[in-house]
């Protein structure tokens, strides 16, 4: 699978997620470098949407 592409610095992405889906809290946007599989797991769950989605909906921001 690709690597994630997440534009700019990872606290504002995480700042504009938090905005656009307000049940979001830090702990669900821990990032680790390398460790992309498990935030887009975190959030998937958390958001009720497949891990196609929440990477197309990280990538946009």
């Amino acid at each position: 699978m690709n690597q994630l592409t997440i534009k700019g610095n990872w606290k504002e992405t995480a700042g504009k997620l938090k905005q656009q889906f307000a049940n979001l809290t830090d702990d669900d946007l821990l990032f680790s470098e390398g460790k992309e599989e498990e935030l887009l797991g975190r959030l998937e769950k958390k958001l009720g949407r497949t891990k196609k989605d929440v990477r197309n909906i990280i990538e946009k921001i």
